[in-house]
């Protein structure tokens, strides 16, 4: 039986794959458990990806990027996930430099983009607040106007790679007095600021390797310049124009989750012996694996088409919602699925299903929650 082919995946797209793979075999799999240890991954392997190309590739050429399609982007998430690695947040890269290709000034994009295609600059995008999470029209970050500068005060918590990042998009209000139309954008340059300091990274029950923060800034001096866009009052728009690609790329993930969950568990119970026979030799072994495969593909054709309509410029709020919700949901019932019939060793950390289980948990949660991933598909019912 022929297997299953990507209909958005060329030649260029496999050879970039098997590069991407023996990289993360290289590179990141042995630093694995280290980054989980120490809670956060080594500034200096951001910059040996930048050199083979993982960050950025579908940046034009101009601003340091690879000038190719999102495509060459998903199959760097699907490579993490068949690598089990979840300590490299370059995903919040992606989403930081479309932030500034579409609506930063050119010399914004002149500015950062080349660094953040090198390695040379980490970024995080800065929403979630201590009392605000999926809201955003709630935060209370605030940036005063000053002269030349904005003098940001506020705190941020459960930000990717926070610990890392040197260049920081916060979510801050411009206008307190309103809502939506009160929220902007600032491109924070942490090196050596005064007034800004961050915590150590989080404990969590999953992608421990991944350094996610608290951010503090007092009376944080930011130059004017540094306002994405040109004009205030203009960042719940760009938020909620680039959620869509964010909300993709979780669902994404979640498919890579599902087919992995599957794959190394279908190795595992052809070999483990259970009553004289191999697990897969029983029914129900069978026919959960069986559940599991088909529901992953149905998956991974839904998410490709999304994949397709998001190159083609196309891709709506509600599908990559229902992208979002469906396959994050989906990822964690299967990798809970696969973990029971891994045993007890499923529960040890020694097995790839456990990190499958505990990292994918949180997929529900970030990228705005499965509850208002709902309520957003709900407006078009």
């Amino acid at each position: 039986m022929q297997a299953y082919q990507s209909p958005w995946v060329t030649a260029e797209h496999e050879l970039f794959r098997e590069n991407v793979r023996r990289f993360m075999a290289a590179e990141l799999v042995p630093n694995r458990e280290r980054w989980i240890e120490s809670g956060h991954m080594d500034p200096a392997y951001w910059r040996k990806a930048g050199e083979v190309g993982l960050l950025c590739p579908d940046i034009p050429v101009e601003y340091g990027g690879g000038g190719c399609d999102f495509g060459f982007d998903a199959v760097v998430y699907e490579e993490l996930g068949r690598a089990c690695v979840s300590s490299f947040g370059c995903a919040i890269q992606s989403i930081v430099a479309h932030y500034l290709l579409v609506y930063g000034a050119e010399a914004q994009k002149q500015r950062w983009l080349p660094g953040m295609a090198s390695g040379d600059l980490i970024t995080a995008i800065a929403m979630t607040e201590p009392g605000t999470g999926s809201d955003l029209q709630a935060v209370k970050t605030r940036a005063v106007r000053d002269g030349d500068h904005y003098v940001l005060n506020g705190a941020k918590t459960f930000i990717t790679n926070g610990y890392n990042a040197n260049l920081i998009i916060v979510v801050c209000k411009t206008d307190p007095k309103e809502k939506a139309r009160g929220i902007s954008l600032l491109c924070v340059e942490t090196d050596r600021l005064e007034g800004f300091r961050r915590g150590k990274p989080l404990k969590k029950i999953g992608q421990k390797g991944q350094d996610t923060c608290e951010l503090f800034f007092d009376d944080v001096r930011v130059p004017a310049g540094n306002l994405l866009g040109t004009l205030e009052g203009q960042g719940f728009y760009q938020l909620m124009n680039q959620l869509g690609r964010e909300r993709l790329i979780i669902g994404l993930s979640g498919v890579s989750t599902m087919e992995n969950a599957v794959r190394v568990t279908t190795d595992y119970v052809k070999q483990r012996e259970a009553f004289g026979q191999k697990l897969i030799d029983f029914q129900n072994t069978k026919f959960t694996l069986v559940e599991c495969k088909t529901e992953a593909r149905i998956a991974r054709v839904f998410i490709d088409h999304c994949i397709e309509r998001l190159i083609a410029g196309e891709l709506d709020a509600e599908t990559a919602s229902m992208a979002k919700y469906w396959c994050s949901d989906k990822a964690f019932e299967i990798a809970n699925r696969c973990l029971q019939l891994h045993g007890g060793y499923g529960y040890t950390l020694d097995y790839s299903i456990a990190h499958y289980f505990a990292d994918t948990r949180v997929a529900s949660i970030y990228g705005g929650s499965n509850e208002i991933m709902k309520e957003l598909i709900a407006r078009s019912l």
